[in-house]
């Protein structure tokens, strides 16, 4: 039996999933972002997982879409659902209730990118290096454009987008791509320590911040305000921080409800 494309464990509360078509420098196939799809489903549903890792096995993190695969397709609408179904991969990163980490050893390139792009938090090798090289071949990134422009500076995304150059982790780290760049052998380190971090937090604080952060980024000043001061007020009478708060003047360590 051949190896799964997607390799999934928990372990002290942080899943990681893997991507594993090292062969094809783990392209977004459309069988791999099913399978993606299936995880993160099943992942937003447990709330044992506290925190979440993209990891991936091979030569390079993730260099895009299945551009062999995509060749083969035959019309618009089947097009037009690879892009869909990616889409709907991102999006379900930005919306699980738990956090996620990219671990990213290598190259990382156009639909990879934005994959990167797409999670709370990424962490990289110092030799890896990111890229939205479509535009080399005529097929502008204008879906990895949308993540990529949410979280590095207009100039530096266009950069990126016009130019097809990789860039490599220290600047991707001063753009704002990724939080920091580390010598690929603290790599694992290095995710794992944050990864521990966030999952010793109250979970539904956790849920509750992550959930806020990306919505009040959507609205105006005064909105985002009154939005954010509704979720703190609901956040304040939950369970969890009433734990933390007494913890905290007690001078001893919470012991979280998860509500």
């Amino acid at each position: 039996m051949s190896e799964s494309i997607l390799l999934r464990d928990v372990e002290g509360g942080v899943a990681t999933i893997t991507l594993n078509r090292p062969a094809a420098r783990n392209a977004l196939s459309i069988a791999l972002m099913t399978e993606m799809e299936s995880a993160l489903a099943a992942l937003a549903a447990d709330r044992s997982v506290k925190a979440v890792v993209l990891a991936a096995n091979g030569p390079a993190f993730c260099a895009g879409h299945d551009l062999k695969e995509m060749q083969e397709l035959e019309g618009r609408d089947a097009v037009a659902a690879v892009f869909a179904q990616c889409a709907r991969v991102m999006t379900a990163i930005v919306r699980l209730p738990q956090p996620v980490i990219a671990r990213v050893h290598a190259m990382a390139t156009a639909a990879g990118c934005q994959l990167v792009a797409s999670c709370d938090l990424a962490y990289a090798a110092d030799t890896a290096r990111f890229a939205t090289p479509g535009v080399n071949i005529g097929l502008f990134c204008s879906t990895p454009m949308v993540a990529l422009s949410r979280v590095v500076g207009r100039k530096q995304a266009m950069e990126m987008l016009l130019s097809g150059q990789p860039v490599d982790a220290a600047t991707a780290q001063a753009w704002g791509l990724i939080n920091r760049a580390v010598a690929p052998e603290r790599l694992d380190a290095e995710v794992a320590g944050m990864a521990g971090l966030i999952a010793a937090k109250s979970p539904h604080t956790v849920r509750l911040g992550k959930e806020a952060f990306y919505r009040q980024a959507e609205m105006g000043l005064d909105e985002a305000y009154a939005y954010a001061a509704g979720v703190m007020t609901a956040n304040l009478l939950a369970r969890d921080a009433r734990e933390g708060i007494d913890a905290f003047l007690t001078k001893r360590h919470p012991r979280w409800e998860g509500c």
